[in-house]
């Protein structure tokens, strides 16, 4: 099929190579420049794990294409997919200012019916807002579909070549068949292929995402619990996890989500509730729990520098909000740097892929190192903000020959509490006891 992606940000490029790999002719379209440049050329522009393997084959092919011309991508598409920024604004709403620019332009084009797919994610009625600025100026047959993505910063190849399921919002039975037509490669081993309404489509991403971030938040409840009466929330969490009606994922306690997702979704169905004269209590608790986690240790650190940071030096270990991403919206370890700057403190940080993104935002108020161990040398103490597997098991001789003082303060869990005490390291984590 011949298919078009407008926006080559995460979702989109993911999007793009993912139905390339299955044979479709993909042109993506931008309007930076820059960027479309560096892709056509062979240079990816985001990481993700085998992604740049898809990636590079399927230019190499000549089944993945780039422009900047809007009329030249969207040449002969039987599909086009919106992967368009839907940043919060200052009220907390989705801002669907380019997805509704694109769809506008669009309108004055397109020369044979197309099948439109909203995959951002886009609050209730986005659909058929994209529908009324394409029939302003339109004079051929269309139909507008809503096909929210699921895709894991980090697993996204996974999520997208095998998918737990696909929703698709339509009520048109023609774009319905050209629907299951692109979706069938990624379906074989029988996962649904789940239509419904546009509304409702638009809700199960938005449902799905503050579902999680609620576990999360949830669970990092009960590990601040855990801390007051003398219980682990990490045998609470294997308790709880074996219930099927709870599962194992989404229960590790640490410093809060973030990420490009959780935070704004959250954030933009709170919106929508307010919108709709309902006072969403969960989602409120929900964000306002999370802010408050993300800098669940300074007052454990504070304390241990009996309340002076100031020219202190810190080693942080992980900028970005999760392992296997570079990327670092909402990522807590930014707002425990900023913090700890403000208070007077020198940091030194490690991440084996965000380490540029910070630049752009931070830039030389902070020190990079090259390595996990190069943050060390003549710290004051560790700080493990993002649980990447070359944090899970370090020298920790080498460790402790390099920092100032044996003490870790560690947000993700990394280490059990017997080895910390066996080796006489002060160990502070989440929701478990502090060994000393």
């Amino acid at each position: 099929m011949k298919i078009a992606v407008v926006g080559t940000g995460y979702v989109g490029l993911v999007t793009g190579t993912c139905f390339a790999e299955t044979g479709n002719n993909v042109t993506c379209i931008d309007i930076d420049v820059n960027k479309i440049n560096k892709l056509s050329q062979g240079t990816i522009t985001i990481f993700e794990p085998g992604l740049e393997i898809l990636f590079q084959r399927n230019l190499k092919q000549g089944n993945l294409k780039f422009t900047t011309n809007l009329k030249e991508g969207i040449k002969d598409a039987e599909i086009i997919f919106l992967a368009l920024p839907t940043p919060p604004g200052a009220d907390g709403a989705a801002d669907l200012k380019y997805i509704l620019k694109v769809a506008d332009d669009l309108g004055y084009i397109l020369e044979k019916y197309v099948v439109i797919v909203d995959k951002s994610t886009v609050p209730v009625g986005t659909s058929e807002k994209v529908y009324q600025a394409l029939a302003k100026n339109i004079k051929v047959e269309f139909d507008v579909v809503s096909n929210p993505e699921f895709l894991r910063e980090g697993v996204a190849l996974e999520d997208f070549m095998k998918p737990d399921r696909v929703v698709i919002g339509t009520s048109s039975e023609r774009a319905k068949k050209v629907m299951e037509k692109l979706y069938s490669p990624f379906i074989r081993q029988g996962n649904p292929l789940i239509f419904m309404d546009e509304r409702s489509a638009e809700m199960t991403k938005y449902a799905a995402n503050a579902f999680l971030a609620t576990k999360i938040t949830f669970m990092n409840e009960i590990a601040n619990l855990c801390e007051k009466v003398g219980a682990d929330v990490d045998k609470v969490r294997k308790g709880i996890g074996t219930d099927t009606r709870i599962g194992n994922r989404f229960l590790f306690a640490g410093i809060g989500y973030g990420g490009s997702c959780f935070p704004k979704d959250v954030q933009a169905l709170a919106k929508t509730a307010q919108e709709n004269e309902y006072n969403f209590e969960i989602l409120e608790a929900v964000m306002h729990v999370n802010q408050k986690q993300k800098t669940k240790l300074l007052p454990a650190i504070k304390n241990y520098f009996k309340g002076d940071l100031k020219d202190k030096k810190f080693a942080v270990w992980g900028l970005a909000f999760k392992p296997n991403t570079d990327d670092i919206r909402e990522a807590p370890a930014l707002e425990n740097i900023k913090e700890l700057l403000d208070a007077g403190a020198k940091i030194n940080v490690y991440d084996p892929e965000a380490i540029e993104n910070v630049k752009e935002i931070l830039g030389d108020t902070i020190q990079y190192a090259e390595s996990p161990y190069g943050a060390l040398v003549e710290a004051d103490a560790l700080l493990i903000m993002t649980e990447w597997s070359v944090f899970r098991s370090p020298d920790f001789s080498v460790v402790a020959s390099l920092l100032k003082n044996k003490v870790i303060f560690d947000g993700r869990n990394l280490f059990e509490l017997d080895q910390m005490k066996e080796i006489g390291f002060e160990y502070h984590s989440i929701g478990r006891q502090i060994v000393k």
